[in-house]
């Protein structure tokens, strides 16, 4: 095919396909075998075999393709003219009409950082995997800058290792200062910042520790920690922000499909296991293990293909109910976008995977959420046998006391906090039953909401039960102390 149809070609196209493309030797067809990144009707990243040689191929089409493909070129050689390792980049072109396009060595059995991290990512905070990624990391950074360089989307997953070389990839986002000259302190500050905001908040109090590998390889700049801090919270308040868009538009990351007569959000990963999901979940609520019936929702456990899932589907009572709710989101929709923040915030809950809002003329009806099931206790009867000593296991106390400071750190109230709203999973408690759960923007908004979520959460014990009050000495109470 020509290049220009690849805009058409929607997000999956069918492989392998022939792309014609043109160089200084004459035409030749590019065979695209797998795609990587697809974004559909502008850019396709995937392997494929050109001239006999396996290659990394960028097509760039639609009304942007010029501008995408000169922002690659301009950093791809920024990269090479620095001598950074970057990939070879071993042809390219731009045709007006058609699109552009770079094709590149292809590191065979290479894997990106992120890869690695992810193997590591369930240890202990700072083990010595999760060292060694960060280190890799940090000390390619610190080289890029010394080169007056920074990369505006910096991840992991742009850094390659091939046979223990670190590759820097993305030259799109590649951007310079004074190319050759150590970067300014302040732009050090803010691209480091886009760099930790992407990891887990767990690893906050160990950034300074981290800062010595950075260091090593660019040490032109002191990176005061306050300074510093200020940057990730600008970036990760952004990210969330970001993301929390995502869960409800058609992207990368979502299958979000929204009409007159429904909404359906799939996480993009989940879409062929949840489709038929979410066509038959009032037959599956019917077959499955009911927790709830009727009134306002049901919710039930249910088996599809092997696999253990939870639907909650939100009911219309009657038309006084459906009053209320044709014309405002549905609790569906809260639970899937709340879900979704504590994932991304790194707090636990079962994994949100579909959602589906049924309407007529966009008036809201029935909705339906689909998530993980959790097959753990929940905190009621984990901690049944120790009312009366008050011995609960130190380390559920602790993972007690750390969700709770999860929650004022990110001023979310639950809404709800009944035991039964609470399980123990991999060793955490995992929250449950988000449909009045809400991040506030202040800690005057958020002070109330905790003391309402902290006073209910007591009462699941008797008062003068010892269990009551060893929990009541170590949750805290002054909230704007715990939040400072």
């Amino acid at each position: 095919m020509r290049l220009s149809e690849l805009k058409a070609a929607g997000r999956n196209p069918v492989l392998p396909l022939s792309v014609s493309l043109a160089d200084a030797a004459g035409p030749a067809d590019l065979q695209l075998l797998s795609l990587l990144r697809v974004l559909p009707g502008q850019r396709y990243v995937g392997a494929g075999v050109w001239r006999g040689r396996p290659v990394l191929a960028k097509l760039l089409v639609g009304s942007k393709a010029a501008r995408h493909f000169q922002r690659e070129l301009d950093g791809v050689r920024l990269l090479s003219a620095q001598g950074l390792t970057t990939p070879q980049l071993l042809a390219d072109g731009l045709k007006e009409g058609e699109g552009g396009w770079l094709l590149f060595e292809f590191l065979e059995g290479a894997e990106s950082l992120g890869e690695t991290w992810k193997q590591v990512e369930q240890q202990p905070v700072l083990s010595d995997g999760q060292g060694a990624v960060l280190a890799e990391a940090l000390g390619a950074i610190g080289q890029m800058h010394r080169k007056g360089l920074w990369q505006e989307d910096l991840h992991l997953d742009n850094l390659l290792r091939q046979r223990g070389r670190l590759y820097l990839i993305d030259g799109a986002g590649i951007c310079s200062e004074t190319p050759g000259q150590p970067l300014s302190r302040q732009k050090v500050l803010e691209n480091l910042g886009v760099f930790f905001a992407q990891l887990p908040k767990s690893l906050e109090p160990f950034i300074e520790e981290l800062l010595v590998y950075y260091l090593l390889s660019n040490g032109e700049h002191a990176l005061p920690m306050e300074a510093l801090q200020k940057q990730i919270d600008k970036v990760r308040s952004w990210r969330l922000k970001d993301y929390l868009i995502k869960v409800g538009r058609e992207c990368t990351l979502f299958s979000v499909q929204r009409g007159a007569f429904g909404l359906q959000a799939i996480r993009r990963e989940e879409e062929a296991a949840m489709l038929p999901v979410l066509e038959q979940a009032d037959a599956l609520l019917d077959q499955g293990h009911l927790y709830k019936t009727g009134g306002a929702a049901s919710v039930g456990k249910v088996e599809v293909d092997g696999r253990t899932l939870v639907i909650k589907r939100y009911n219309i009572k009657g038309f006084a109910h459906w009053l209320k709710r044709f014309w405002r989101p549905s609790r569906a929709w809260h639970s899937w976008r709340e879900g979704n923040r504590l994932a991304f915030l790194g707090i636990a809950t079962p994994k949100p995977l579909a959602l589906l809002e049924t309407r007529f003329l966009w008036l809201r009806s029935r909705a339906y959420l689909i998530t993980e099931y959790l097959p753990g206790p929940d905190i009621i009867e984990r901690f049944a046998p120790y009312i009366e000593s008050g011995d609960a296991p130190e380390s559920e106390l602790a993972a007690l006391d750390h969700l709770f400071a999860e929650l004022i750190r990110e001023r979310v109230s639950h809404g709800d906090f009944k035991g039964h709203n609470l399980f123990w999973q991999q060793d955490r408690w995992a929250l449950i039953d988000l449909d009045s759960m809400c991040q506030h923007g202040s800690l005057g908004s958020f002070a109330p909401a905790y003391a309402r979520d902290r006073a209910r959460f007591m009462r699941n014990w008797p008062e003068g039960s010892a269990l009551y009050q060893v929990i009541d000495q170590r949750l805290p109470k002054d909230i704007i102390s715990s939040a400072g």
